[in-house]
Formats: C-alpha cells, sequence, structure tokens
C-alpha cells in the first residue's frame, strides 16, 4: 500500500490518529493555501475573466468524488438546452502542459485519462496548466460556456458559477488538512460555493443528491454489450485505478458480482502485466481506466460505464446562475 493509500485510511476511520509527522505539515499547507486565496480576494494576485461564462466543478478532499461523471452529465444537459458547452481540464497523469484542443482520438498518455472520457462523450476539450488559456481556445472553436472540471481551487480562472461534489459516504473525513486529513480547503469554504452536489448516501441540508448508474458492460476487444446482471452470482477480477476505487468495487457488489479487488492509485498508466491474473475470470474496470488500456489487447476485459443522474432542479439552478 502507498503512502496516499495509507493516509487515507486513516483519513476516514474513526478513532484513528494520523501520523504525528503530518500535522505541522497541515498546519503549513493551510498558512500556504490561506495566503493565496486571501491574495487572490485582495487582488495582489489576479483572475482571468474569459469571454464566456464559468461552470467550476471541484471537491474540498483529495481523491475521487465523482467530478468527471457530473462533468458529462452537465455539459449534455447543457447541448439539449441550446448552449455550446466546452470542458476545460488540466490534463493530470499526460505529457502535455498546454494549452491543447483535443482530437477526435486522443492519447491519455499525452492528455491524461480524465480528458480523455469526457472528449469520448461528444463535448470539445482543451487541456492545459494554463487554463484560462485553454478556456479561450474553447471560446474560440465556438463554445459559449466553460465548465472546468477539477477546478474549484484554481482562482486564476474567474468564474460565474461554482460546484462542490461531496462523497455522501465518507463526507469530509476527520475534517482536517491534508496531509493530516483529506482537506484541501477548510470546511468553511462550502459556504462560498453556490451549489453542492452529494454523490451517494444521505445529501444534507441544501445539497443536491447524485447518483452513479452502471447497468451495462461493454467488452474493450469489439464494443460488444451485455447487462452488468448477467455477471451476477459469477467471480470476476475488477481493477481500478481512481480517486476512491472501493465505491466501485462496492457497485459490483451491489450488482450481485463475487469481486477480486486490483486497486490501483488514480491515474495508474496500466501494462498488460497488470492483468496476468492467471486465470480466464472475466475482467471489469471503470470507463476512466479502459480509456487507456485500448491498446494491451485484453481477453475477457469489460468496461462499466456509468452515468450521473441528477434532479431537473440542479440543471435549472446552474443555468439560472449564468449571465
Amino acid at each position: 500500500m502507498s503512502l496516499a493509500q495509507t493516509l487515507s485510511e486513516t483519513w476516514y476511520r474513526e478513532g484513528v490518529r494520523s501520523p504525528w509527522w503530518t500535522w505541522p505539515l497541515a498546519v503549513l499547507y493551510g498558512v500556504l493555501t490561506g495566503l493565496r486565496r486571501g491574495w487572490y480576494r485582495v487582488g495582489v494576485l489576479r483572475s482571468v475573466r474569459v469571454a464566456a461564462p464559468v461552470i467550476v466543478i471541484g471537491n474540498l478532499t483529495a481523491g475521487g468524488t465523482g467530478k468527471t461523471p457530473l462533468t458529462i452529465a452537465l455539459a449534455a444537459t447543457l447541448r439539449a438546452r441550446g448552449w455550446k458547452p466546452g470542458v476545460v481540464s488540466r490534463g493530470y497523469g499526460g505529457s502535455k502542459r498546454g494549452p491543447l484542443l483535443l482530437g477526435d482520438a486522443p492519447d491519455p498518455r499525452t492528455v491524461g485519462d480524465e480528458p480523455c472520457l469526457i472528449r469520448a462523450s461528444g463535448v470539445p476539450v482543451a487541456i492545459g496548466r494554463d487554463r484560462p488559456a485553454a478556456a479561450a481556445m474553447l471560446i474560440e472553436a465556438g463554445c459559449n460556456v466553460v465548465i472546468a472540471d477539477d477546478g474549484l481551487q484554481h482562482y486564476r480562472l474567474a468564474r460565474n458559477v461554482e460546484i462542490c461534489v461531496i462523497d455522501g459516504v465518507r463526507r469530509f473525513g476527520n475534517g482536517h488538512l491534508l496531509p493530516a486529513g483529506p482537506l484541501r480547503e477548510p470546511l468553511r469554504r462550502l459556504a462560498r460555493v453556490d451549489l453542492r452536489v452529494c454523490n451517494g448516501g444521505e445529501p444534507q441540508a441544501g445539497e443536491h443528491a447524485m447518483r452513479l448508474v452502471g447497468d451495462e458492460a461493454v467488452t474493450l476487444a469489439d464494443g460488444r454489450t451485455q447487462p452488468l446482471a448477467a455477471f451476477a452470482g459469477r467471480r470476476a477480477h475488477a481493477v481500478a485505478a481512481i480517486g476512491h476505487p472501493a465505491r466501485f468495487f462496492a457497485a459490483l457488489r451491489g450488482a450481485g458480482i463475487d469481486v477480486i479487488e486490483h486497486p490501483f492509485a488514480d491515474h495508474h498508466a496500466f501494462v498488460a502485466g497488470d492483468f496476468a491474473f492467471g486465470d480466464a475470470l472475466p475482467v471489469l474496470m471503470t470507463d476512466k481506466d479502459a480509456v487507456k488500456c485500448a491498446g494491451l489487447a485484453l481477453a475477457h476485459a469489460w468496461r462499466v460505464p456509468v452515468r450521473a443522474v441528477l434532479p431537473t432542479a440542479f440543471f435549472d439552478a446552474v443555468i439560472a446562475r449564468l449571465p
């Protein structure tokens, strides 16, 4: 287990205290990030406003909360209502610094796995550490609204709407800042976001409920589809290199599948040897992982796409805030 995984175990286990050395680092992290937020607030550092409204989707905690499925669902809804959305991402895990407007078949090793997954949904995507420059590329390409995936702490890009996604089961763990806890920013930051989305669990007051639904499996080899229920009662390998692999494993078990867990670090670059399990059992993986495995010629491999389901009132609330 990596150091990050070990720390994550302590963050979300009741009664377990983080290692002593994480506390002074958490204080330092809090001071530095607080200064940075303050500098943007008073104008020492300036946000860049682009020529289209910007919707930021992010979270307060390290790790996955369901931001990417929400980004895809929001982009689809905006298109259905007459907007021309584009998504800007840092491109974490890829080798390109950007800014770069993605083509129809981007390489995840170059641009990152999440941008490839979002691009596969049909929405324009631009990557780059300079997110205002990447957003400008989308606008030049014809987009009239920009969605910033995982951009809550990227204050350089000015925004019109902020959406915070919360893991409804794990919530905020022990409530401490990194690395003593999972928080990227203090919990009081929640009071300044426009909308809060609760992924799973029980939504609290003021939160919009979101469910991730995955009810089919698709072969990597030829795109053949079958209901996920067809695997019920069978043993299968489950591979996940996402922020919170346990959520994927639990969903498969909820479908009645006897899961053999294979968690990997988030954004792991897969090689064929990672799937040398020594048997012919089916291998189930997330869509995010499948985009990195297209060239590995894996037998018995299936991806399990998920879609984010939210109430219409949430999308109405987002669009009502757009200028």
